[in-house]
C-alpha cells in the first residue's frame, strides 16, 4: 500500500470517529429544546 493511500485510510477513519462522536454528543446531551414553527412554540424537556 502506498503512503498516500495509507494517509487516505487514516484520514477517513479519523473523520468517521469525529462524525460518530458528534452524533453521540447530540443524542446524549440533555436540556430544553425550544422550537418555533407554524403550530406555535413547542418546549420539550429532556
Amino acid at each position: 500500500m502506498s503512503r498516500n493511500a495509507l494517509y487516505l485510510v487514516i484520514g477517513l477513519l479519523v473523520a468517521g470517529v469525529v462524525v460518530v462522536g458528534y452524533l453521540y454528543y447530540q443524542e446524549s446531551r440533555s436540556g430544553i429544546d425550544i422550537k418555533i414553527g407554524e403550530d406555535g412554540i413547542t418546549i420539550d424537556g429532556n
